[in-house]
């Protein structure tokens, strides 16, 4: 009988997990198809194209609303089994509050896992394919930039013409190695630059070891100068925010192949945010759905419909706020990363913990 119930608890609780992410992914879906249909609309895509890059997008999008979903989720199925009187027969079979909330938490924090381990790795390389695919259908746009096995490459437009721009890889605050090919406005050729290190700190970037080829009379004239300084329409926070895609990355990557990423370019302090972001997810569902079945069964009586419903947007709102704002003062080293990423873990853990004494009292 133990087995029926137990296996009854499971079944529908992941049954209403999945029907709410088939809701949010539904509802990401159509929002996110008017942004393609918008970005396609002067290209000779195919019509299925926006829809079939919406569908690989909102998966990871998903992943990240995790916590919140699993959240509702819980929330909805507690309140279903307590208005159904499966919640009162449960009791009867020996069933506490601490038991069930046990159970529910304990399925969420396996499911993360599943999460991370499988789904990730999936969802990291539709959104790498995403992201490929709409830079091919972007040629056009007058900035661009990418990083691949060759190295960055930005493309930009300056006020004499365009301006391509490769590296070698990114060094903090610096480019190494860098090339510059300046265009007039009929697309031929002015300049070349070569430098040793840009410094990107700022948006007049401070090339240094520099050798400027101008076009005279048809001939590219060399000049060896110690520094030289261009005006770019990107600096290094703008260039680390769109290289550093966390969602192209999958947890397997992070935790095997750590070495190699950062050969690549990518910066240690990005990828341990990253990995611990990771790493956070399982624990996250694991408090929300013992946050869930808390305020369920200790405010149902209290609240009923849409104020209870109220009640839990409010929370998952200061929640998603807090969690926001300890990785901001990590990010802008208020505090270590590691200990921004934790911070709401820690202090969610607190409070369930008082709220997880209480129902066990009932």
């Amino acid at each position: 009988m133990n087995n029926i119930i137990f296996n009854y608890l499971i079944r529908n609780y992941l049954k209403t997990v999945f029907i709410v992410i088939l809701i949010i992914y539904s509802f990401g879906l159509i929002l996110n198809l008017f942004e393609e249909i918008e970005f396609f609309k002067e290209s000779n895509a195919s019509i299925l194209k926006p829809l079939i890059l919406s569908g690989l997008f909102i998966p990871s999008l998903v992943i990240k609303l995790l916590p919140f979903i699993i959240f509702f989720s819980s929330i909805w199925f507690i309140t279903k089994i307590k208005n159904n009187k499966d919640l009162l027969i449960l009791k009867v079979h020996g069933y506490s509050n601490f038991k069930i909330f046990f159970i529910l938490a304990t399925t969420s924090f396996l499911f993360g896992w599943m999460i991370l381990i499988i789904a990730n790795p999936i969802t990291s390389s539709m959104v790498t394919y995403y992201e490929k695919t709409k830079s091919e259908y972007a040629r056009d746009i007058e900035h661009l930039i990418s990083f691949n096995k060759n190295g960055l490459w930005i493309k930009e437009s300056f006020q004499e013409g365009e301006r391509i721009i490769t590296a070698e890889k990114p060094e903090k605050f610096d480019l190494i190695n860098v090339t510059i090919f300046e265009f007039k406005g009929d697309h031929k050729l002015i300049t070349k630059i070569f430098a040793k290190k840009a410094n990107i700190r700022t948006k007049k970037w401070v090339l240094e070891d520099v050798v400027v080829s101008n076009l005279e009379n048809e001939i590219f004239v060399k000049n060896k100068i110690e520094k030289f300084l261009i005006n770019s329409n990107y600096d290094f926070a703008k260039i680390n925010t769109l290289f550093n895609n966390a969602d192209t990355i999958s947890f397997i990557d992070l935790a095997f192949k750590k070495k190699k990423m950062l050969d690549t370019g990518y910066s240690e302090s990005f990828l341990k945010e990253s990995l611990h972001s990771m790493l956070s997810i399982p624990f996250f569902l694991f408090l929300m759905t013992a946050l869930a079945t808390v305020l369920a069964m200790v405010s149902l009586r209290k609240y009923e419909g849409f104020k209870f419903f109220i009640l839990g947007f409010l929370i998952s709102v200061i929640v998603y706020y807090f969690k926001d704002f300890s990785l901001a003062l990590g990010k802008t080293d208020r505090i270590p990363i590691i200990l921004a990423i934790w911070t709401p873990v820690l202090t969610l853990s607190l409070f369930t913990l008082i709220g997880v004494l209480q129902i066990n009292e009932k």
